[in-house]
């Protein structure tokens, strides 16, 4: 109901009754965090995990605590290891046909160079830092920062984003993990932190890219990531917008997958979400939203599929995947990156 304090005197209560009560503790940690409290809420995870030590959910929410505290990389340790205590018990999902056939690809492409490569196993294949930057230095801020100051609507468009180093550390890391787990029915799937999209590659980016381009991220700390891997004969994402304050999406599979040059990246509209639309509405409410776009005669712009092209954009504003043409093989699946900074 949104009465976080009383939330918090509850579970207060709960714990002067029960003190060692680690679900308690965990609610007690949601609760401070939804007040703004981030430190007051990690020291709850933290003392939920010391009382179960199993407790994937607990891991889970430190490491959203510890990333809106901009320490990304050690959220991502917690992360990591949910995902270890959730992977066995996620493979007796159900699964739909794009996703099994994924998993088969996989199993061929791993097996091809891991002899002892397992999918009931969960693995994390490279992903590891570096000891250079992983953003390409070679970008000339002030005139990006300049763009996006300038720009409406809010996008700017970086190309030759991540060091070449770096880009071939994700795809082997996307290629050869198990943290595809999440599958929608338009037939991409979904890796989240939770589910191990958490090597600490992607936080070295993350974190570069805040400090790089201070003008743009001011103070929003990165609130969540994820990455999407779409099935070439099928759709991608729909009309919405998402819950931050600014949107960065790169695309990591080799160009020579994209059969139309001309396409396969994002369509943004010039409008906002309205302030006043829940989550539900803004970001899942198709016919809301195309409605919406209607009335108010709003204009969109294609940006094109490109290899290590990143677009930077003011979350609030509509978007979705562009029409695709990808070859139909297991490393020419387009693979969609995006991290996500500040509130909305």
């Amino acid at each position: 109901m949104g009465n976080l304090d009383r939330a918090a005197e509850c579970y207060q209560r709960a714990l002067v009754l029960r003190p060692d009560y680690a679900e308690a503790h965990s609610n007690l940690g949601a609760a401070r965090s939804a007040q703004g409290r981030p430190d007051d809420a990690i020291k709850s995870y933290r003392q939920a995990i010391a009382l179960q030590p199993g407790f994937a959910e607990a891991y889970k929410h430190l490491g959203d605590a510890l990333c809106e505290s901009a320490r990304v990389a050690e959220s991502y340790v917690y992360y990591r290891r949910a995902a270890e205590l959730t992977y066995p018990a996620s493979l007796a999902a159900p699964i739909s046909t794009h996703k099994a056939r994924h998993d088969q690809e996989q199993r061929r492409y791993c097996s091809a160079f891991s002899e002892d490569f397992s999918e009931t196993q969960f693995h994390l294949e490279g992903g590891e830092k570096l000891a250079k930057p992983a953003i390409n230095p070679t970008h000339d801020v002030a005139k990006i920062e300049r763009q996006w100051r300038e720009s409406s609507p809010q996008i700017v468009v970086i190309d030759d984003f991540l060091d070449p180093e770096a880009l071939e550390g994700l795809r082997r890391f996307c290629w050869g993990s198990t943290i595809w787990r999440e599958s929608f029915e338009d037939g991409y799937l979904g890796a989240r932190p939770e589910s191990g999209f958490a090597c600490p590659l992607l936080a070295q980016a993350a974190e570069e890219l805040r400090l790089v381009h201070s003008a743009i991220f001011r103070d929003h700390p990165l609130l969540y990531s994820w990455a999407f891997k779409y099935d070439s004969s099928l759709g991608g994402t729909k009309v919405h917008a998402d819950f931050a304050a600014v949107n960065v999406n790169f695309w990591i599979t080799p160009d020579e997958a994209n059969l139309d040059p001309e396409s396969g990246g994002v369509r943004i509209w010039d409008e906002a979400a309205p302030a006043d639309w829940a989550f539900d509405k803004y970001n899942v409410g198709e016919s809301a939203i195309r409605a919406f776009l209607a009335s108010r005669k709003a204009r969109s712009v294609v940006i094109p599929y490109r290899a290590n092209r990143a677009v930077i954009f003011n979350s609030d504003l509509f978007h979705e995947t562009d029409r695709m043409a990808f070859k139909d093989g297991y490393t020419d699946r387009r693979i969609n990156i995006t991290f996500l900074y500040g509130r909305r």
